[in-house]
């Protein structure tokens, strides 16, 4: 007996001496606490929104209404070359919400089971339509422009190579070309990749200004990096001077007319928000920002996007993954089609020329291929005549 307790004593220690050198490296490398970073790297992506800290963002005192109809989806959907019932479909793309707007009427609004209307659900890159969406507003007011370096409002950061170069055009367009490449991780062996400890990290300037190497000129070519939108917010943060959901809230999401509140991540409690993903909200309020692409940027009576900006937004101006078009933020899968796309499956899909707005919110493993077979059963929703 006394040998099993001294065993287990010193097991103990061991394993007290290893977890307190692993919190000491967490904090000198920036990340959460090893308890908090183990969570939130084996979380479903519905359930990462209170694993980190987070700014609220207000909704409208009075929130815009929908009007709603029924409208039947269809029996079958392609997918994947297959053929699906319309409900294995959104069960084998693990989706937690699918909503469907026609001229602005609510035609159809699907829950998965413990999801509700209410339920915050993240973005992930679906954040990056909504940070040019800020972006466009401070070029129509005129305190930035699109040919401004990065390093006009982060001095400090110059280092004297062609990072000193990037503009905010070619962060919009991700042809800026610092040298952090977005390839997320499918499991615990990636959690040092840069593209996750920028999404993990406690402080993001840290992270910024040991990751100014540069992958390619800038200018030079096109290859999506989310570190492109995370810069874009460092602007919008220190322009405005004021917290980026602040700015959200006061002129976009109350603007809109939104339902419920959201919310968007930041690196530490009152820090900075992870503006390249990290939103969180009601599928029925990014609803209501997808409709602005279809009603000139305005909300009822209320501009959020600048005439001159929506056509910057929708105007395809290179080519990315998938040989989708892609300009300020927003993909181009078909002609004259948009899309606000974040990884785990989260689509804002609008189609102008059916004047619809499908909303897809999912749970898609990171290493799932789905996106293009995903966009075009949205399309072949969207296309639908009622």
């Amino acid at each position: 007996m006394k040998r099993l307790l001294r065993v287990l004593r010193n097991t103990i220690l061991i394993l007290g001496i290893f977890y307190a050198a692993l919190f000491i490296f967490t904090r000198v490398i920036h990340y959460p606490d090893p308890i908090s970073a183990i969570k939130l790297g084996l979380a479903p992506a519905s359930k990462t929104p209170t694993l980190m800290p987070w700014h609220v963002i207000d909704p409208a005192s009075t929130p815009t209404a929908i009007p709603v109809t029924a409208e039947k989806m269809p029996n079958e959907i392609m997918y994947k070359g297959t053929t699906l019932p319309f409900n294995e479909f959104l069960k084998q793309t693990d989706t937690n919400a699918f909503i469907v707007l026609r001229n602005g009427v609510m035609t159809f609004e699907w829950y998965k089971d413990g999801v509700s209307q209410q339920t915050q659900l993240p973005s992930y890159s679906v954040a990056k339509t909504m940070t040019s969406i800020m972006i466009g507003q401070l070029v129509a007011q005129g305190k930035i422009k699109e040919s401004d370096k990065f390093v006009d409002y982060f001095p400090d950061l110059k280092n004297g190579s062609s990072f000193d170069l990037v503009t905010i055009k070619q962060l919009l367009d991700m042809q800026a070309g610092v040298g952090v490449s977005d390839n997320y991780p499918s499991g615990p062996s990636g959690w040092g990749v840069a593209i996750a400890q920028m999404y993990a990290t406690t402080d993001l300037n840290w992270f910024l200004k040991n990751n100014r190497k540069m992958a390619f000129e800038p200018g030079t070519k096109s290859e999506y990096r989310s570190v492109d939108t995370q810069m874009l917010g460092m602007i919008i943060k220190k322009v405005t001077g004021k917290k980026v959901a602040d700015y959200f809230s006061k002129n976009v999401w109350q603007v809109v007319g939104a339902k419920y509140p959201a919310t968007w991540n930041v690196d530490r409690v009152g820090g900075t928000e992870k503006t390249f993903c990290c939103f969180n909200a009601s599928g029925i309020d990014y609803a209501r920002v997808g409709m602005l692409f279809l009603n000139g940027g305005y909300a009822g009576p209320n501009k959020v996007i600048d005439k001159a900006w929506l056509k910057r937004m929708t105007t395809p101006v290179t080519t990315l993954d998938r040989d989708w078009g892609y300009s300020a933020q927003v993909w181009h899968p078909y002609p004259n089609t948009y899309l606000a796309l974040g990884l785990h499956g989260q689509f804002i899909f609008i189609n102008p020329d059916t004047r619809t707005v499908i909303v897809k919110l999912s749970d898609n493993p990171t290493d799932s291929d789905h996106e293009s077979d995903t966009a075009k059963a949205l399309l072949e929703i969207s296309n639908l005549k009622n």
